[in-house]
């Protein structure tokens, strides 16, 4: 079995696993039914397509930076009458960072890898709203387990917010430096009582009659990650460098201009 690794930053994210009507919530860390769904884009499948392939995937995320919740009123019309819909609540996390991974086949993650290089529709983070700001892709799948993975993974976080969370180590004081923790969430075995459920498995994506399932999840704790793996220490508080530029539109055509 591989893993593949993904990188989920943005100025807004939302991932809801029960938003419904007029009042839609997301969750503090991305969902399984989200991020398979950011997969199935890249591919260029249809909402109408078979998904088991995508759902028996082994799915895990860890929490680099949480960001804070933001709550949005939007109003909207009907296309055709003009009519004014329902005032819609809306609820997102900004200034969040996660890395996702996903653990299976080794051909078909080297497929996916593939096709966030280069997506069949533009990924987006939960939302259309929500387009990421840094590169989906983190490396190649690897050959190891999702749980470990993780754990080795470089700490994706902004540098303002690594900054302000290694800052008093920097100032000498290393006391809090071994307490501070990561949170990862993983798919609970079936055989395991996990911590909580969620109705995020995708069984359908169509738009005329979408189906999630239950899943289990289980939560442990890590400690903060330095820049090449392993564990962090007080006299190397070391950090991801600094990703590259990141235009996730910057290869679209840009729009004809409008006639009258």
């Amino acid at each position: 079995m591989s893993v593949l690794l993904l990188r989920l930053a943005g100025p807004l994210q939302a991932w809801g696993s029960a938003a419904r009507f007029t009042r839609r919530t997301t969750e503090n860390a991305p969902t399984k039914s989200g991020v398979l769904g950011l997969l199935a884009a890249a591919q260029g499948r249809s909402r109408d397509a078979d998904l088991s392939d995508l759902a028996a995937l082994g799915f895990g995320v860890r929490i680099d930076q949480p960001g804070t919740r933001l709550r949005d009123f939007q109003t909207a019309h009907h296309s055709d009458s003009g009519k004014a819909m329902p005032l819609s609540e809306r609820f997102y996390l900004a200034d969040a960072v996660f890395v996702a991974g996903v653990e299976g086949e080794p051909r078909f993650l080297n497929a996916l890898y593939e096709a966030l290089l280069e997506p069949v529709f533009l990924p987006y983070l939960g939302r259309r709203s929500c387009p990421p700001s840094q590169p989906i892709t983190i490396d190649e799948p690897s050959d190891t387990g999702l749980e470990q993975a993780l754990r080795d993974a470089k700490w994706q976080a902004s540098e303002w917010y690594r900054n302000r969370r290694v800052g008093s180590s920097r100032l000498g004081d290393h006391s809090s430096w071994g307490a501070e923790q990561l949170e990862i969430l993983l798919d609970c075995p079936a055989d395991e009582t996990p911590d909580h459920t969620l109705r995020d498995l995708p069984l359908s994506f169509d738009p005329r009659h979408r189906q999630y399932g239950l899943r289990g999840v289980r939560g442990t704790q890590m400690t903060l990650p330095p820049a090449g793996g392993g564990s962090a220490t007080a006299e190397s508080p070391t950090v991801a460098p600094r990703p590259p530029h990141h235009d996730p539109t910057a290869v679209l055509p840009p729009a004809a201009p409008r006639t009258t």
